[in-house]
C-alpha cells in the first residue's frame, strides 16, 4: 500500500471541519501490525468481513485494503457465556495499523465484545480501526471500546451497526488516550422494533484532541435510539462532537434522543458541539441536546463551604459529571477501572 497514493480529506470539507487533519503526514508512516491477543472467543466462528465499497472516508477504504480481521460469529440461539476481549498492544514506532473486528450476531444470540487499543508514550503510531456490527433478529450485541493509546498516536476509526428486527446493539466508546482520536460511529436501525444504545466518555487534557461524528439511522418502524456522549476537556486540549439523527420515510413511529454534554476545565482549553436532526416522516419522538461549559461554581461552593478544598471539590464535580456515562458501561473487568483512570487525569493519583 502506497500511503501517498490516497488523497486525504481538508478541515474545508464539512465533516472535517474542526479537526486536525491537515496535521497528518500520511507517507511519514510505514505498514506495521499491532500484536492483537483475543481471550474468552472459544465456540464462536470466523464472520466475513464486509463489502469494502461501503467504507464511509478514506480512512475506512484503506483499513479494507489489507485488514487485520478478528471476526467473532455468534451462533442462532447461543448466549456467549464469556466477555470476549480484543487487545491491540501497537508497539512499533511510525507504523500504521489496520485492526478491523468484525463481529456478526446471529438471530437471537447474544455477545459482550471489549477491544482495547494501546502504545506507549513516546511510539509514534497511525492507527485506522474499523468495527462492523451485524445483529440479525432479536440479537443482542454489547460493544466496548477502550482507548488508552500513547501521547504520539493518532487513531482515526469507523464504527458501524447494522441492527435487525427487535435486536439490540448498545455500544461504548472510552477516550482517554491518543494525540489526536476521532470516532465516526454509526448505527442503522433496519428492522422494525430495532433498539441501539450509544454511549461515551471523553477526557482530553495536554494538547489532545478527541472528534467524533455520530449517525442515528431509522429505516424502519417503530425504533428507537439513545445516544449519551460526555466529555471533558483541560489544558490547551479540545474536542468536537457533531452529530445526526436521520429517520427516513419509513421510520415511522420512532423515537431518537441525543445528548452530547462537556465540560471545559480550563480556560485554554476549547469544545465544540453541533446536534443535528433529519426528518422525512411524521409520527416520530425525538430529542437532541448539547451544552459546553464550565464547572456548576453552584456546585464547588456547595462542596467548599464543607470544608472539602477546591483541587478536590473540582475532581468530585467532575467524576460525578461522568458518573452517568461510568453506571451505563456493563459490570466487567475490562472496565472497571474506567472511573480510577479518569481520577488519574484529573491529578487525583498522582
Amino acid at each position: 500500500m502506497n500511503a501517498t497514493t490516497h488523497q486525504l480529506p481538508t478541515s474545508d470539507e464539512e465533516i472535517w471541519r474542526y479537526s486536525r487533519i491537515g496535521e497528518l503526514d500520511l507517507a511519514s508512516f510505514r505498514d506495521g501490525s499491532a500484536s492483537t491477543t483475543v481471550s474468552g472467543a472459544d465456540g464462536l466462528g470466523p464472520a466475513e468481513v464486509g463489502d469494502a465499497s461501503s467504507a464511509p472516508d478514506v480512512f475506512a477504504a484503506m483499513n479494507a485494503e489489507s485488514p487485520a480481521v478478528v471476526g467473532l460469529r455468534v451462533p442462532r440461539g447461543t448466549v456467549h457465556p464469556r466477555t470476549v476481549e480484543v487487545l491491540h498492544d501497537v508497539d512499533g514506532d511510525g507504523v500504521m495499523v489496520r485492526p478491523r473486528l468484525v463481529i456478526d450476531a446471529e438471530e437471537n444470540s447474544e455477545v459482550t465484545v471489549v477491544e482495547r487499543f494501546a502504545s506507549a508514550d513516546g511510539t509514534r503510531a497511525l492507527v485506522l480501526p474499523v468495527v462492523e456490527i451485524r445483529a440479525a433478529a432479536a440479537a443482542r450485541v454489547t460493544y466496548v471500546s477502550i482507548n488508552e493509546l500513547g501521547r504520539d498516536a493518532w487513531m482515526i476509526g469507523h464504527q458501524g451497526a447494522v441492527v435487525g428486527r427487535d435486536a439490540r446493539v448498545r455500544t461504548f466508546t472510552v477516550a482517554l488516550g491518543g494525540d489526536y482520536a476521532r470516532v465516526r460511529a454509526e448505527v442503522r436501525l433496519v428492522g422494525q422494533g430495532a433498539e441501539a444504545q450509544q454511549t461515551a466518555l471523553y477526557f482530553a487534557d495536554g494538547t489532545q484532541m478527541h472528534d467524533f461524528r455520530t449517525l442515528q439511522v431509522h429505516e424502519a418502524p417503530r425504533t428507537r435510539s439513545d445516544l449519551l456522549f460526555k466529555g471533558a476537556v483541560k489544558d490547551r486540549a479540545r474536542s468536537v462532537y457533531t452529530g445526526l439523527i436521520r429517520i427516513t420515510e419509513q421510520g415511522t413511529k420512532s423515537e431518537a434522543f441525543q445528548t452530547n454534554r462537556n465540560l471545559t476545565l480550563s480556560h485554554g482549553a476549547w469544545a465544540e458541539s453541533v446536534p443535528n436532526l433529519e426528518i422525512e416522516t411524521n409520527d416520530v419522538k425525538c430529542s437532541h441536546a448539547s451544552t459546553v461549559g464550565p464547572i456548576d461554581e453552584a456546585q464547588r461552593f456547595y462542596l467548599e463551604s464543607r470544608g472539602v478544598p477546591p483541587d478536590v471539590a473540582e475532581r468530585l464535580v467532575v467524576l460525578g459529571f461522568f458518573d452517568e456515562v461510568i453506571d451505563r458501561l456493563p459490570a466487567i473487568g475490562a472496565v472497571a477501572s474506567v472511573r480510577s483512570k479518569v481520577g488519574t487525569k484529573l491529578g487525583v493519583s498522582r
